[in-house]
């Protein structure tokens, strides 16, 4: 049967201060009643407490288990062993005991604890899943309730005594439509009965119920024994401190009820029947497990779907069984059996890995038969006529040995036996013998069974004569202090016969002579304690009882020479090189006794290294060692070999050899992508570093079409990044590493080639100007580092920092055309490629040569009033000005005016110009052009100008009335009817002569003049004249001076002016300079007022302008005073209106 771990230890879970339940024994008829589970010495019943720990109780104990209805519960139990009630003063006690007549209630004998877990009592069918083990239970579902189960587990040694050493063997899943109907039937059984059973739960059952499942806990199961059935009543347990009660989790215990019902069905299997017993054979015969279950028939098995295994035990009832079958046959023969033997075979069905309980054992004992072979007789005692020979009795096989038969083939030797003793003593002596002389012996035992087969024959020789001369000792193997020999029996010497030897041996400088060293029956001695490298001589004697032989000849044998000494350190030799130097060493003190036949060099590497390689074997004691690297440490140790074996190594010599310069480095490779200007490259160390550090690394490049390298980098860093190249260009780099002792050589060259980029800068284009508003640019191709120029971009412009894009496209020149002339203008150039835009050239300045002046701009008229030339006559005079045109690089000289038919008329460097001479009120085309020393420029755009009419004749003024306030004056001829339908206008002027008078020349200016008076007696006189603007209460000063006018240009239109004017009179006399004041004139109103064109009816007529007459100072107060009373009225008319009412 298959392993299973162990039961629950019960050092673990025994707890002393834990009692069972003390509850009231009742009697027999009470509503309660205690059971007593007994337990057996050497077993163990494990439940679980309300606390959920569990309490391992071992045996002998009894158990109190509380049955709330009185009822004893049906007890499950293995085949053999049968539930048996006690009842002692009105307590049942319940005891599972074997089913044996001798067995008495009052003496229960000790069972065997049975290696292997106990077998639950019912078996389902596994159809999906393997069964579980069978060493766990199910656990307890509640501390208040708990399920008693009664399981007394009572086995015999006898069935299980050896389970445990049991192979597990099974069959494969059965897969036959018969097969699985069986296990529905079954399984369809197993479900009716738990149903039945779940109805019962509420009272005390009366009907055993399924096992509970197994799992990883114990409850309620005696340890080492077999559970035959569980009682799922609530049943109580007595304890001094507390009473709990348990349930078993039926959810757990239907989960395997097909396992168990399965392995009850397999376990329902009886012992098997012994048949045609032999001496040494068997043969058994059993029948599949009843289909039996719980007093219900199966009608339908199917035994092919067992497998079985037979156990058989020699030793007893209880002693080891051992399996000697398994299979499916239902019946086997046994072979070599032990003859007369009581035998004990059981029968284990088993299916899909999961096995029955053993059957009962079946009981038979083998036949008796002849005595088996006995063994050879010994020789117990010889002499030179009698041989005494004794024996050992064999197994007689059930019958007593009678006789024991010798024969012996009478020291002839010819294979032919006779009797020579027949009896049941087990000793003989033979007499009548001839010394030396061998005979065979053979022996065979008889009893009522008949008579044994003879033993192996035996050769015994009788007592001789002494032993004659044997050979000389022979060696087998010599060492530094010993020697071994080795010698032989003498010819013709009995094989049996007991021989002694005495071995001696002469050391040649000792002078003592041969000396026993051995003495015994050996062939074989060695002889110890020799001095090395020594010569001894041997001879050996042997001899009997009889007497000694002749010592034998006399061989010389020399011991080993022992190994030489260490020898002497090595020493270096000569000066020590990079790469090789040279060792010597002298020979050891001691040689052993033995020249020395080499000496051996180890070199290990390193100052610390211990892997040592022999790198010299020779006679001479001094080596060159080379293929040396340099700046490393070496240890070197020499030992040497002689016939005596092998020296111990001398002390290590450390050298160190000098370092060089590193050796080549690998091409420097390159890291990720190279750019157009840069790219990175990475390197590692030489491979041989020359005995030093690697200090730093120099890095090397050279365009690819010239040979000329330069350092690009110096440091201790195993990468650098190369700038400054050139898009599109394959470089050339090599590498070399230096240490302490310099740079090494250059590695080999690694070309790399830059990635494209965009152009280079392109030169200065070249500008030409061909006119003076037209100039050519042409520029070169640059440099395409990588990539052709697809297209160039040409800025064009007259400030250097706001140029424009003027051209893009893949020509090489261009034509600008538009230009000013006498003009700075700046331009410079881009190439583009794929890869993208270079830079822009450097920008280049051009000027474009001087031409003719440009067109004249804002030629206009100049109005009368802002010509103040007095000889200006309007009918006869244009007055024209314009704006200075851009004289294009050359100074303009002149200006030629063209106003019609007449030749034009040239004018100086001036911006406006009065015609004159011309034809009154006639219309005129008037253009100009400048002209400087390259020419005329353009004409400007025509304005056509009129001269206005002559003025009229003066008319005739008379006074035609007067009072002392008012003048009538009458001007002009014929009637008034006639005159006011004439456009003449008539501008009246009067003079007062006590104040400045005002003459308006244009809108901003007017003239005052007032009459000059005469120095007063000498003395100077000046005039100071004053002006108050509008209503301002004071005057201001605005002219001081001997002029007797003045003109005031500061006029605004609209805007009432009042002057006065007065004399100074400068006095010199002693005092000093004196200005003597005269009063001021009157005061004379001047309003300006904008100069109105006249209208013209038609071209003949004359423009007269009529002035207004200013008003006085009493005629402004009396408008005021109008104004202001009607704003009055106004103002009490609103408040009547709309207040009062």
């Amino acid at each position: 049967m298959a392993e299973h771990p162990p039961l629950l230890d019960t050092t673990q879970i025994l707890s002393s201060d834990i009692s069972l339940l003390s509850a009231p024994i009742v009697s027999a008829d009470g509503t309660q009643q205690v059971i007593l589970v007994q337990v057996n010495p050497g077993e163990a019943f494990t439940i679980r407490r309300e606390d959920g720990q569990f309490q391992c109780i071992t045996g002998p104990a009894q158990v109190p288990m509380m049955s709330p209805n009185g009822s004893v519960p049906p007890i499950y139990v293995p085949p053999g062993y049968a539930p048996q009630v006690i009842e002692d003063n009105g307590v049942r006690r319940v005891v599972v005991v074997p089913q044996a007549p001798e067995f008495h209630p009052g003496g229960h004998t000790v069972l065997h604890r049975s290696p292997h877990p106990p077998l639950p009592g019912f078996i389902p069918v596994p159809t999906m899943m393997p069964p579980p083990p069978r060493h766990m239970y199910s656990p307890v579902t509640g501390a208040g309730d708990m399920t008693t189960q009664y399981m007394p587990q009572y086995q015999s040694s006898q069935v299980y005594g050896d389970v445990d050493a049991h192979s597990t063997h099974g069959r494969s899943n059965f897969r036959d439509e018969r097969s699985s109907k069986t296990y529905e039937r079954l399984q369809k059984k197993l479900k009716d009965r738990q149903g039945t059973q779940k109805d019962k739960m509420s009272s005390p059952p009366s009907s055993p119920q399924k096992c509970p499942s197994p799992i990883n806990e114990h409850n309620g199961l005696i340890k080492g024994q077999n559970a035959g059935g569980i009682n799922t009543g609530s049943a109580k347990i007595k304890s001094g401190k507390g009473k709990g009660v348990v349930q078993v989790d039926t959810e757990i215990e239907e989960k395997n009820e097909e396992t168990k019902a399965f392995e009850a069905l397999l376990s329902n299997i009886v012992k098997p029947v012994a048949s045609d017993i032999q001496a040494r054979t068997v043969v058994l015969t059993w029948s599949p497990p009843s289909s039996l279950i719980n007093g219900e028939t199966d009608e339908s098995t199917v035994p092919e779907l067992y497998g079985y295994e037979v156990l058989i035990s020699s030793t007893g009832k209880d002693g080891k069984y051992k399996s000697v079958y398994v299979g499916e046959e239902t019946n086997i023969t046994l072979n070599d059996l032990k003859p007369a033997t009581d035998y004990h075979a059981k029968v284990q069905a088993e299916y899909n890995s999961i096995k029955g309980t053993p059957s009962e054992a079946e009981i038979f004992t083998t036949l008796s038969c002849e005595p088996d072979i006995p063994n050879p007789p010994r020789i117990a005692n010889r002499t030179k006529n009698s041989l005494t020979l004794q024996w050992k009795a064999p197994s007689d096989n059930g019958s007593k040995i009678q006789n024991f038969v010798l024969e012996w083939d009478e020291g002839k030797g010819n294979g032919e036996f006779c009797q020579c003793y027949m009896g049941s003593q087990k000793q003989f002596k033979i007499t009548k013998l001839s010394p030396a002389m061998g005979c065979k012996f053979r022996l065979s035992a008889r009893n009522d069974y008949g008579t044994s087969g003879f033993s192996e024959e035996v050769l015994y020789y009788t007592s001789g004569c002494a032993p004659s001369m044997p050979a000389s000792p022979v060696l087998t193997k010599a060492g530094i202090t010993w020697l071994s020999l080795q010698w032989s029996k003498p010819s013709g010497t009995p094989s049996d016969e007991g021989i002694s030897y005495i071995l001696e041996m002469e050391e040649e400088t000792s002078g003592y002579g041969f000396k026993p060293k051995y003495d015994g029956e050996d062939l074989a001695y060695t002889v110890k304690n020799l001095r090395r490298s020594t010569k001894y001589k041997f001879k050996v004697i042997a001899y009997n009882s009889e007497g000694k032989s002749n010592p034998s000849e006399v061989v010389e044998f020399t011991t080993c020479p022992d190994k030489p000494g260490i020898p002497v350190k090595p020493s270096v030799k000569g000066k020590i090189h990079s790469h090789s130097f040279k060792i010597t060493w002298d020979p050891p003190k001691d040689s052993g006794g033995a020249a020395i036949n080499k000496y051996v060099v180890e070199m290990a590497e390193g100052s610390n290294g211990n892997k040592w390689e022999m790198i010299y074997s020779g006679a001479t004691r001094e080596h060159l060692c080379d293929r040396l690297n340099p700046g490393c440490f070496y240890r070197l140790r020499v030992y040497c070999i002689s016939d005596g074996g092998q020296s111990a190594v001398s002390e290590s010599l450390l050298v160190q050899t000098p370092a060089v310069p590193p050796g080549p480095c690998l091409p420097p490779r390159l890291q990720g992508r190279p750019k157009a200007k840069e790219i990175q490259l990475r390197w590692g160390p030489p491979l041989v570093d020359g005995g030093s550090p690697i200090s730093c690394y120099s890095v090397e490049m050279s365009p690819i079409e010239k040979d000329e390298p330069r350092e690009v980098y110096q440091g201790s860093e195993v990468e650098c990044t190369v700038s400054s190249l050139l898009p599109g260009k394959t470089y050339s780099f090599r590498l070399r590493a230096a240490n302490k002792m310099g740079f090494g050589p250059f590695s080999e060259k690694c070309d790399i080639t830059t990635a494209p980029g965009p152009p280079d800068q392109c030169k200065p284009p070249q500008v030409t100007c061909k006119s003076a508003t037209c100039a050519q640019v042409n520029w070169e191709v640059p440099l395409s580092n990588g990539t052709d120029v697809t297209e160039y971009r040409l800025e064009w412009g007259g400030v250097e920092g706001s140029m424009q894009i003027c051209y893009c496209g893949p020509g090489l020149n261009y034509e600008i055309k538009g230009l000013s002339p006498a003009t700075t203008y700046y331009c410079r150039v881009q190439a583009l490629s794929v890869v993208g835009a270079g830079p822009f050239s450097e920008v280049v300045a051009c000027v474009t040569p001087p031409s003719v002046p440009g067109i004249v701009t804002c030629l206009q008229e100049i109005s009368d009033d802002e010509i103040e030339n007095p000889h200006y006559s309007p009918s006869t005079c244009l007055a024209i000005s314009w704006e200075k045109p851009c004289d294009h690089g050359s100074e303009i000289l002149s200006y030629s005016i063209d106003f019609g038919d007449k030749q034009s008329l040239t004018v100086g460097k001036v911006t406006s110009y009065i015609i004159n001479n011309l034809q009154p009120d006639t219309t005129y085309r008037i253009r100009i052009q400048a002209l400087n020393s390259l020419g005329a420029g353009p004409f400007s755009h025509m304005i056509k100008l009129k001269t206005k009419p002559l003025p009229p004749d003066p008319p005739r003024l008379e006074c035609v009335a007067f009072s002392h306030q008012n003048l009538k004056l009458k001007w002009g001829e014929g009637t008034p009817k006639t005159l006011s339908t004439d456009s003449i206008q008539y501008h009246l002027q009067m003079e007062d002569k006590n104040g400045p008078k005002i003459e308006k020349v244009n809108d901003h200016i007017c003239e005052i003049t007032w009459e000059c008076l005469q120095p007063m007696k000498g003395d100077p006189v000046i005039y100071s004249l004053q002006v108050m603007l509008g209503k301002d209460s004071e005057f201001k000063q605005i002219y001081k001076g001997p002029d007797s006018s003045f003109r005031y240009s500061s006029l605004q239109l609209n805007c009432e002016y009042r002057f006065r004017v007065c004399a100074i009179r400068q006095c010199q006399d002693s005092l000093g300079h004196q200005d003597l004041v005269g009063p001021y004139s009157t005061t004379v109103l001047f309003i300006s007022q904008r100069t109105e064109p006249p209208a013209n009816t038609n071209r003949d007529t004359v423009e007269s302008t009529r002035t207004r007459r200013a008003l006085s100072d009493e005629q402004c107060a009396a408008v005021i005073l109008v104004l202001f009373a009607f704003f009055s009225i106004l103002i009490a008319f609103i408040i009547q209106y709309f207040v009062i009412k």
